[in-house]
């Protein structure tokens, strides 16, 4: 039984946190030495509605920060250059970016396209005698060599997930901090709550509301405090435990569902060019399951609308602030290409209610699960889904080999801009 009043962990700070700095807009700065003194953002859209995904630290001193739209950031900073996403480069740099840790550690994971959780217990790395912080002062070289000259990074060392994560926010841009035992209480001293990993103003507001103004505060509090009274429930115990360097994040959520959206640039009610833009979105869903060996179990679809209605919003709806329409259904099969996906889609977009023009689509397909092992089968359906997935894998091997779309259905043949390839900083299991 753990003590009520937990000491913090004096292990030694093994686990650490790196972190690319300004990612996208970094990596397009090392692609084009012209940009090198330049404020650079990259927006999803060159539009003056579009928002500003990410910015380099001469943006983001001018107040150009993520969620800014491009007109905006304009006036903030004059001379800004915008650009729109190029999802390749940033898979490259991804993938050397990993190259260079798995070097030093096999356990390496990805916590988005721009950060990097490490393990070094046990590793020949620690085996030399090197420090955590030689260490990581050369994997900063070893980057600057593999990745280029304008990329830096902020590196975290901590005996936890948690704290190398908030290490890794100290003296950006291109730092590095170690937390541990000796220095943990001056760490937080002089932050606000919000500054912690995963703090929200929600939960400052609980905080406060039970007398905690400040991490110090945070680490002084009783467990049976954050348990029963501010976080009521488990959660409150992990934050206790978390705030002194204990473990309790090493692990990787299950995947429940994979979607796919698009704001479409040309709003439309016509039901023709919908299912067209449906059968990309349902391509480009099938593609990253498929590509994982899964297949799905369910399916939903959701339709954002032009303007406000003259119809009651749901609780969903009023949140997202735009009348919209969307559905689910569970299906008694397995989806597992393109074809199949979209024909459930299609059911689905022919019971819409189309209530003005379609400005958002989205296609997720839930309850997702390992294709194989399979139990085979002798009946007619089961010979037809084998069929499916081995046309599905074909095609897909084709595009992996030839390009994206190469191999496409006909009424996709003159889409290659529509519904551009885009990247999340969390969606990282597909790259």
């Amino acid at each position: 039984m753990i003590a009520k009043e937990l000491p913090v962990n004096t292990a030694p700070p093994l686990v650490m946190h790196i972190d690319l700095n300004s990612c996208f807009a970094t990596i397009e700065a090392q692609a084009n030495r012209l940009l090198r003194n330049r404020a650079v953002g990259v927006a999803a859209y060159d539009t003056p509605r579009g928002f500003v995904l990410a910015a380099n630290y001469a943006a983001k001193t001018k107040g150009v920060k993520l969620g800014v739209n491009v007109s905006q950031a304009r006036l903030l900073c004059p001379g800004i250059v915008i650009m729109t996403p190029d999802p390749a480069k940033y898979r490259e740099a991804h993938q050397r970016f990993k190259d260079v840790l798995l070097d030093y550690t096999s356990d390496v994971h990805a916590k988005s396209i721009d950060e990097f959780v490490l393990n070094f217990a046990g590793t020949p790395a620690i085996r030399t005698g090197k420090t955590m912080l030689q260490i990581g002062e050369e994997i900063k070289q070893r980057i600057y060599e593999r990745l280029g000259e304008a990329v830096t990074v902020n590196i975290g060392i901590a005996p936890n997930r948690f704290l190398a994560k908030y290490a890794a926010g100290f003296d950006k841009p291109n730092g590095m901090t170690q937390i541990d035992q000796t220095n943990l209480k001056r760490k937080y001293e002089d932050q606000d709550l919000v500054d912690l990993p995963g703090i929200n103003v929600r939960y400052r507001a609980r905080l406060f509301a039970a007398g905690i103004t400040n991490p110090l505060e945070f680490l002084a509090a009783d467990r049976i405090l954050l348990q029963k009274r501010v976080f009521k429930s488990v959660v409150g115990y992990y934050w206790y435990l978390r705030l002194r360097g204990w473990e309790i994040d090493n692990f990787e959520p299950v995947r429940r569902s994979i979607g796919h959206q698009y704001a479409l640039s040309n709003k439309t009610s016509d039901p023709v060019e919908l299912k067209r833009l449906l059968l990309k979105l349902c391509e480009k869903t099938g593609r990253r399951m498929r590509k994982n060996g899964l297949y799905a179990g369910g399916i939903h679809l959701y339709l954002g609308f032009v303007g406000r209605g003259p119809f009651v919003p749901s609780s969903f709806e009023s949140m997202h602030k735009i009348p919209s329409w969307h559905k689910g259904t569970k299906v008694d099969h397995r989806l597992y290409s393109t074809e199949d996906i979209y024909k459930a889609a299609c059911r689905l977009l022919d019971q819409a209610e189309i209530r003005g023009k379609v400005k958002l689509m989205s296609v997720t397909v839930s309850n997702i699960r390992p294709w194989d092992p399979e139990q085979l089968s002798i009946f007619e359906q089961n010979r037809y889904l084998q069929t499916g997935r081995r046309i599905s894998d074909a095609q897909d091997a084709a595009n992996n080999r030839y390009g994206e779309f190469v191999v496409t259905p006909a009424s996709m043949l003159d889409m290659q801009g529509t519904i551009l390839d885009r990247i999340a900083f969390g969606q990282v299991r597909d790259l």
